[in-house]
Order: structure tokens, then C-alpha cells, then sequence
């Protein structure tokens, strides 16, 4: 069993249904991504640079705090012009509103219990996905790669899958292989449409990084976890990490501050002006 398999703090999920060469090569991606899919050619992917400043807007977009250079927004919200844009999608589990849709369209594609239950993560009212076949996979590359290639269209520079570790959630009946086969047409889908792809949390698929084809990582509590440095490590300090409490933030900052982008926002990531709000970089 994994060590997060039970964590007493709880990872942010996104609540929206749904930089080689620093902020001016970001801009030329977008333009890139516009002009390849007119012409049909296969767009250029252009992963984050080590230590740009980061800000986690997958609550819902706002003005960019100053000196951001890059942001994670929901792909239901624009990107932000001008600077390096992530897109958030929710590849591994359901939003909890799109939960009907599932049931109605394709409901063997939701994993269930030996009694035909859905199996949820209970902690965000969220159904798993079931990728424990190569058909399954399959068929939700199809619907998770048309998300992902709307968020090339919209002129993001990269995709963060989230939810990469939902076998942890999944009462046994999906493994650390079925999440990184269906992660691997993931990263090769995100490729085809000119975007960079993120490894979104778990620290056990590091080691496939490139057999999937990650080419960076969007970290939450690793410094609650002290798994901060072996992100950096293994991405080459391309790492974005969002920490959600004082503590694990001065953690983080003391760990890899100095080599990547380290922010602490609030747990439901609100958005700037919101009560409760809270944005803080090192």
C-alpha cells in the first residue's frame, strides 16, 4: 500500500466542471498552438521553466498576483494572457455536477464495487473512474483527450491530469498500472495537440515519468510529506508546488524554495477578493 493511501489532510481538487524561454516563448506557444491546428501540423510542446513564479487558480480565475509567470486554471476558465497557462482537468474521477452525465452516457465507465456501488472519493463527492481496461482506457482517452484538446484551442500550454493516484481510493480494483497506461494516452494525446503534460502528485509513478511522458509536475502538500525534493529531482526543478497550510509552506520553501515555485493558497482555492482567501510565494 502506497503511504498517502490514508492522509489526515486532505489534497485540493478542482471545483469548476468543466517556460523554455520565460513569458514571451509562452506567448509565442499560444500563437504556435493557434496556427498548428489551421495548418494541421503537429505543434511544438513547450514545457514550464524551473522556477517560475506560479500561481494555483483552479478555483476560479482572477488577476495574476505581480511577478506570476505561470498559472494552473480550470478548463472551463480562460487562460491568462501573456503568461504560461496550465490546464486543470479532472482525468482520473468525476466532477461531482457531471456525475449524471457519466451515469446517462457511459456508465461502465465508472468504476463500481463487487455490489455494483459506485466507488467514490468520499472527501470531494467525486466518482472513480474505471481504468482497469485497456478498453476503458480507451474509450475515456477519447473523452478526457477532447478536454484536452479544448485546452489546447484555448491557448493553454500545458494540461495537469489530476487524480493520478485514484487507484489509492479505489478499494483494490485498480492499480498503479492501470493509472499510468491510461496516463501514458493521456500524455501522448496532450503531445499530439502541442501541450505539455504535468504529473499531478504521487511520488510512486516518478520513476515512469518518461515511459508515460510527463514532462513536469504539479506538487500539493509535498512539504507536508517531505516529498518536495524528490519532485525537483526527478523534473529537474520543473516542479510547481501548492501547499495549503503555514507549516508545510515554510517546509516546502525551506526545502526547495530556493529551486522551484512554492505557494501557499487556501484549501478551496478561492479566488483573489473572496473571504478566506489566501495567495503567499517564497
Amino acid at each position: 500500500m502506497s503511504q498517502h493511501a490514508v492522509r489526515p489532510f486532505l489534497r485540493r481538487k478542482g471545483t469548476l466542471a468543466g517556460l523554455a524561454g520565460g513569458v514571451a516563448m509562452a506567448t509565442g506557444a499560444g500563437l504556435l498552438l493557434s496556427n498548428a491546428f489551421a495548418s494541421g501540423a503537429a505543434p511544438e510542446v513547450v514545457p514550464p521553466e524551473a522556477d517560475v513564479a506560479f500561481d494555483y487558480q483552479i478555483g476560479g480565475a482572477y488577476t495574476p498576483p505581480d511577478g506570476v509567470g505561470a498559472v494552473s486554471r480550470d478548463r472551463g476558465d480562460e487562460p491568462a494572457e501573456g503568461l504560461y497557462n496550465v490546464c486543470y482537468v479532472n482525468a482520473f474521477q468525476t466532477q461531482p455536477d457531471a456525475l449524471d452525465r457519466w451515469e446517462k452516457d457511459d456508465p461502465d465507465l465508472l468504476l463500481r464495487d463487487g455490489d455494483g456501488e459506485l466507488v467514490n472519493d468520499e472527501a470531494w463527492g467525486e466518482a472513480l473512474l474505471d481504468t482497469s481496461t485497456a478498453d476503458r482506457r480507451s474509450r475515456l482517452a477519447d473523452i478526457v483527450g477532447g478536454w484536452i484538446d479544448g485546452c489546447a484551442k484555448a491557448g493553454f500550454q500545458a494540461v495537469e491530469p489530476d487524480n493520478l493516484d485514484s487507484y489509492e481510493r479505489s478499494k483494490g480494483l485498480l492499480t498503479r498500472a492501470h493509472n499510468a497506461a491510461f496516463a501514458k494516452l493521456l500524455a501522448d494525446r496532450a503531445h499530439a495537440a502541442g501541450l505539455a503534460i504535468g504529473q499531478k502528485n504521487t511520488t510512486d509513478l516518478l520513476g515512469q515519468r518518461d515511459t508515460i511522458g510527463f514532462d513536469f509536475a504539479v506538487a500539493e502538500e509535498c512539504g507536508r510529506y517531505d516529498e518536495c525534493a524528490d519532485y525537483a529531482d526527478a523534473y529537474g526543478d520543473r516542479v510547481f508546488v501548492v501547499e495549503y497550510t503555514d507549516d508545510d509552506f515554510a517546509k516546502a520553501c525551506s526545502s526547495v524554495g530556493a529551486r522551484v515555485s512554492v505557494v501557499r493558497r487556501d484549501l478551496d482555492v478561492r479566488p483573489a477578493g473572496r473571504p478566506g482567501y489566501v495567495f503567499r510565494a517564497c
